[in-house]
């Protein structure tokens, strides 16, 4: 029998409203999502928290919102509402985070989805119940909560590394890891009596994540990523070229305008100078 949580109910109608939003509406979608260039460029900050209510696609959508239903009633009915919503947003959060500072230099990075909140959920849950039970899809048995947690920390931690696919490891482990946390200092009597499962999972994981901020040279990343570009500017770097770039670009178009007169210019070049002209 499944306890239904109602903030938990919430979370999944509203992440299916606003995916449902994203998939019909492109231009929706690209405002808000999680780009590293917009966050840390333009200070669009909100993409830390709107890029967690977009996927893409149905498939996506359906897996991250079963794995909600299964796991957010339990705790919600553990923690209380209002807890349960702070370890959601503060994993979602988490997530993006760790996600921004190991992609700092792929200026064209992107991603989406509700994984790294329902992450923060699930080893909540892993921390609070010690004698939990993990079910995988598609497969006749379970694994004991502690084993699920091991295994998938050095999973999110091999995908970081090696960048194979297009999954948001990062955003993954962040969530997972903080979602922890929290649980435990909203139930810190969870410390004694799951001591084992909580140390084993987050000490070689505070380590190693210390050590990618510290020394991100060791993750010796080589993207497959299509969008990301292969060569890496700090963000100065990035915005002084991108000042310069619109620049050259105004002074072509007065340069035009100058030479044949402001009539001469397409609607397209008019916007374009409008645009120029306003930042």
């Amino acid at each position: 029998m499944i306890d239904y949580g109602l903030f938990g109910t919430l979370l999944i109608i509203i992440n299916i409203a606003f995916s449902y939003k994203g998939f019909t509406n492109t231009l929706f979608f690209e405002a808000y999502k999680f780009e590293v260039d917009k966050v840390l460029i333009n200070k669009d900050y909100l993409r830390l928290i709107s890029s967690g209510f977009l996927h893409t696609n149905w498939n996506h959508l359906i897996l991250n919102m079963l794995s909600l239903y299964f796991f957010s009633g339990p705790l919600e009915n553990q923690v209380g509402g209002l807890n349960f919503l702070l370890i959601y947003f503060t994993s979602l959060i988490a997530g993006n985070l760790f996600a921004l500072i190991i992609h700092k230099n792929h200026g064209d990075y992107c991603a989406v989805g509700a994984s790294g909140a329902i992450c923060g959920i699930i080893f909540a849950s892993i921390a609070l119940f010690p004698s939990m039970e993990i079910g995988l899809l598609l497969l006749p048995f379970s694994v004991p909560g502690w084993l699920f947690g091991i295994l998938y920390i050095a999973y999110t931690f091999f995908g970081i590394k090696t960048q194979k696919d297009n999954i948001g490891h990062e955003a993954h482990l962040g969530g997972a890891l903080i979602g922890m946390l929290v649980a435990i200092i909203i139930q810190p009597s969870a410390l004694k009596e799951n001591y084992p499962t909580i140390i084993l999972i987050l000490l070689p994981s505070v380590f190693l994540i210390a050590l990618f901020i510290k020394k991100p040279h060791v993750l010796l990343i080589e993207t497959s990523f299509k969008k990301i570009p292969t060569k890496y500017y700090d963000i100065d770097h990035k915005y002084n070229e991108e000042k310069k770039n619109k620049e050259i670009e105004l002074d072509e178009l007065l340069e035009k305008i100058n030479k044949k007169g402001i009539y001469n210019l397409s609607k397209k070049e008019r916007q374009r100078l409008d645009e120029l002209s306003s930042q």
